[in-house]
């Protein structure tokens, strides 16, 4: 972070614990001490003036779910999937830890509501304007987009693309509204078909 905030002329507004997943895993029988230090580190971090804030970036959050207690500082930011291609398993998880550290929507942020690319054949097979309430009016990578902000409930939802066109597409996509009992019907039918498979 010192480095960074070198090369920055400033400390970076928001650092991230990159996916503690894949380390928590290494160490399984202190998982919960290995996560509370690292967050402490950025806690600490954030207080000495190196980052103006830090957060959690987490693929899969659900191994972070019982490793969560008041003993580990609170991040400000919560990343994790977002959008019609993440499972009932993630959806939950990201909803627990947020309950955990009393985040508020705008403290939780999604990304790659479209499951890496927007190419991808699953994008033809559905329609995602269902979930919207007047989604009529706009196109189905629009509606993925506005959807992905309820699956889980997000604040921001980051993309990545070389397009500004593309942004633009995006950005007008906010102007649709959730269909909230779809939302929801949709979720409970994840939890279901997720009961009769394995984890």
């Amino acid at each position: 972070m010192e480095q960074a905030a070198g090369n920055l002329g400033r400390e970076p507004e928001l650092v991230f614990l990159h996916n503690p997943e894949h380390s928590l895993r290494e160490a399984t029988a202190h998982g919960q001490e290995v996560l509370a230090e690292a967050c402490a580190a950025l806690d600490d971090a954030t207080a000495k003036g190196l980052c103006a804030a830090w957060g959690i970036a987490s693929w899969d959050p659900s191994p972070l779910v019982s490793l969560i207690d008041p003993t580990v500082p609170r991040p400000s930011v919560l990343m994790t999937r977002a959008g019609l291609l993440v499972g009932a398993r993630t959806l939950d998880a990201a909803d627990a830890l947020t309950k955990a550290w009393g985040l508020s929507g705008g403290e939780v942020w999604g990304m790659s509501p479209f499951g890496g690319s927007t190419s991808d054949s699953v994008w033809a097979r559905i329609d995602p304007r269902v979930f919207l309430r007047d989604g009529g009016r706009l196109s189905r990578m629009q509606a993925a987009f506005r959807a992905a902000y309820h699956l889980p409930r997000v604040g921001s939802v980051a993309v990545g693309t070389d397009e500004p066109a593309h942004l633009g597409e995006l950005v007008g996509a906010l102007a649709g509204e959730a269909e909230e009992r779809t939302i929801e019907e949709y979720r409970s039918l994840l939890r279901d078909r997720s009961r009769g498979q394995p984890a």
